[in-house]
């Protein structure tokens, strides 16, 4: 479903990443772990089109997105990528079900086919009660179950997650993860995730090993 090649990223004279490869398929878990400065977040922005490697392709379907203009391509983020961050990014100003609705009203589609299908994807979070709240009155897992669903609303192809544990407890973290495979499994999700819990690394489908901007193992199996 994405083939990335040959990526290669510079910041000045630091080579971040280092001609990288590899191919997610649809429905998959993928972890990408490594130590800090691995280029595990810089990769995960280039998947995701929020910045552009100096070299490679990356490819969705057939399409290679870097080749788009930027019109194209934010519309093509908009319609097809999600992403969850270690911090949720919830606007605060608005309600749960608000933010929830905020990709789709970008990609102009019409506030009440909007605002009913961020609703359905509350209650299945578990969150109808909660819609009308604003991430103040939300707890951390709250938050994080209300930014995974803003990540959905547009059907994407794929959620990227940077550290989405990262800021939980133990008993949330477990929850969120569980949550991602339920997505695997009875929507065909696809997840790429940058992680250092090794609880959500070992239950991927597959992990992928980075280290001084390169992946320095074979990503295998899990399970």
């Amino acid at each position: 479903m994405i083939e990335a090649t040959g990526i290669n990223k510079y910041y000045g004279s630091l080579h971040v990443l280092r001609d990288v490869s590899l191919t997610i398929s649809k429905a998959e878990v993928v972890s990408i772990i490594g130590r800090s400065g691995a280029g595990k977040t810089t990769l995960l922005q280039i998947l995701g089109t929020l910045d552009m490697p100096d070299s490679g392709k990356v490819v969705y379907g057939g399409v290679d997105v870097l080749k788009l203009r930027d019109k194209e391509l934010a519309r093509f983020r908009n319609r097809n990528i999600g992403f969850v961050f270690q911090f949720h990014q919830l606007l605060p100003e608005f309600t749960a079900v608000e933010n929830v609705m905020i990709p789709a009203l970008i990609g102009g589609d019409k506030q009440s086919e909007a605002q009913k299908r961020a609703i359905e994807l509350l209650d299945y979070m578990g969150l109808a009660e909660r819609a009308k709240h604003k991430p103040a009155q939300l707890s951390g897992g709250e938050k994080q179950r209300v930014a995974v669903a803003r990540a959905l609303i547009n059907h994407p192809s794929v959620i990227f997650a940077d550290e989405p544990s990262g800021s939980l407890d133990s008993q949330n973290k477990q929850e969120l993860h569980k949550l991602f495979f339920k997505l695997r499994d009875e929507m065909g999700q696809t997840f790429v995730i940058v992680t250092h819990d090794e609880v959500l690394a070992k239950d991927a489908d597959r992990v992928v090993h980075m280290n001084d901007g390169m992946i320095i193992a074979p990503d295998s199996l899990v399970g």
